[in-house]
């Protein structure tokens, strides 16, 4: 076997892994966006839900574009779609749990005690 051959089937593969993580990644923001009440989002001063369930639903569809293609490179397109997901689970995800819980009283600066 050509070694330029070789090298080409490992990168293949390791595109092709790198963009199945990145798939279920998107596909983790989606459902978790679904998941949540519209109100939490309002009550987070976070945008709508319906703008994040595009967004993310963008997303989800780049990634599934990515792995049917066979996953040569993630591209701009994928970068962005990777980007809307960690975002949405960074950063909404947890003001949204937040919102969500009621407002515990018996939570510290450090945790609940």
């Amino acid at each position: 076997m050509d070694g330029k051959l070789l090298i080409a089937y490992v990168t293949n593969g390791i595109y092709f892994i790198l963009g199945l993580v990145a798939l279920a990644l998107e596909l983790w923001a989606f459902v978790d966006c679904l998941r949540h009440r519209p109100t939490l989002y309002v009550a987070a001063s976070k945008r709508t839900k319906t703008f994040w369930l595009a967004l993310t639903g963008f997303s989800m569809a780049v990634g599934a574009l990515t792995v049917l293609t066979g996953g040569n490179g993630l591209g701009l397109f994928g970068i962005a779609a990777v980007t809307a997901a960690s975002v949405y689970l960074a950063d909404v995800r947890p003001a949204l749990r937040e919102a969500g819980s009621g407002g515990n009283r018996n939570v510290g600066p450090y945790g609940p005690w």
